[in-house]
């Protein structure tokens, strides 16, 4: 049987394992009648949307949006010079 090494363990790692354990108590504790945070559904459906919507928008920006005649020209001669360089690197 393996070990568990804890010393190991990232925080990263601790963080998601704390906020599932939180999620599984306030599951249950809705589940059972008892609502421990202090949301209403309609609120927590707007930030919800507002999160998704920001997520969303970070994506879309973050891209190489190229719609000119000249930038989709650049990202092409991007494409190749990075291709030409990897094939160097091999060599």
């Amino acid at each position: 049987m393996k070990r568990f090494n804890i010393k190991g363990v990232t925080v990263a790692t601790w963080v998601r394992i704390s906020v599932l354990l939180l999620a599984l108590v306030n599951q249950f504790l809705t589940i059972t009648g008892n609502s421990v945070l202090p949301f209403s559904d309609e609120e927590v459906e707007k930030f919800v949307t507002f999160i998704f919507t920001g997520v969303t928008a970070v994506i879309a920006l973050w891209k190489n949006n190229s719609f000119t005649r000249a930038a989709q020209d650049a990202d092409k001669m991007m494409k190749a010079e990075k291709e030409k360089s990897l094939l160097n690197n091999e060599n």
